[in-house]
């Protein structure tokens, strides 16, 4: 993609599409740069890349009153981690996401008078930042089992992993509604012999999950989530975000 200027940043924290209620988003990621200049370094300074970390950061107008809210998410949140999605251009299935485990570790609200009510937050990583795709979108509800578009993502070479968060946004139904996610892989784009890599934890409320594979090569270079609902009329807004690492 070309250049172009932040007007649909999306932002996903744990079980809060925060996108209504953020206007600056940032992520950054660095590795430590540790010295081992020596005497045969013929008076360059060498180094080598030790811990890395990633950072989101964002800001906006504060709202409460609801799970979803800035306000109820972040106290709810505050010192655990979970699932941060960012996507700089949009949600649409097969944009562009970065994403990781993060401990949200701060927030802030409050301002002068006259202000619209601001918040600031902070989240640290606790997982490698995932440069990867959106695989479902927030804005289809699903009400009955089924699967999503299918992603080329590629193939995870041995010691690469397989990365998912999921964002389940809002329920609703009785007896129960339940949504259990996974995430599939195959060879071509029609999944005509679908192999299961990652099975989330069956979801009955709004929340985040992120798992990853273990490090084993899948030669498989198509994927996709499926998800399989249960409930009296139940229906579930949820993203999800895939990619390799």
């Amino acid at each position: 993609m070309g250049k172009f200027v932040l007007l649909d940043v999306r932002l996903f924290a744990v079980g809060a599409d925060l996108t209504s209620a953020s206007n600056k988003v940032e992520i950054s990621s660095e590795a430590e740069d540790k010295d081992v200049t020596n005497y045969a370094s013929q008076g360059w300074k060498e180094v080598l890349g030790g811990l890395s970390s990633a950072e989101i950061s964002a800001e906006g107008q504060w709202e409460a009153g609801d799970p979803g809210k800035v306000d109820d998410n972040a106290w709810s949140t505050l010192g655990g981690t979970g699932p941060w999605s960012v996507g700089p251009s949009g949600a649409a299935v097969g944009s562009l996401a970065y994403f990781t485990s993060a401990l949200r570790s701060n927030y802030a609200l409050g301002g002068a008078v006259g202000d619209v009510a601001p918040w600031t937050g902070t989240a640290k990583s606790s997982w490698p930042l995932v440069r990867g795709q959106i695989a479902h979108p927030p804005g289809t509800a699903r009400t009955a089992t089924g699967s999503g578009t299918a992603l080329q993502l590629g193939a995870v070479a041995a010691g690469k992993r397989l990365y998912a968060a999921l964002h389940v946004l809002s329920v609703a139904g009785t007896g129960t509604p339940t949504i259990t996610a996974t995430v599939e892989s195959d060879d071509a784009a029609g999944f005509a012999s679908p192999a299961t890599r990652l099975t989330f934890a069956a979801a009955t409320a709004q929340g985040g999950q992120i798992l990853r594979t273990d490090g084993t090569a899948i030669t498989d270079t198509y994927y996709r989530v499926a998800w399989t609902i249960s409930g009296t009329s139940p229906s579930f807004m949820f993203a999800l975000s895939l990619g390799i690492r």
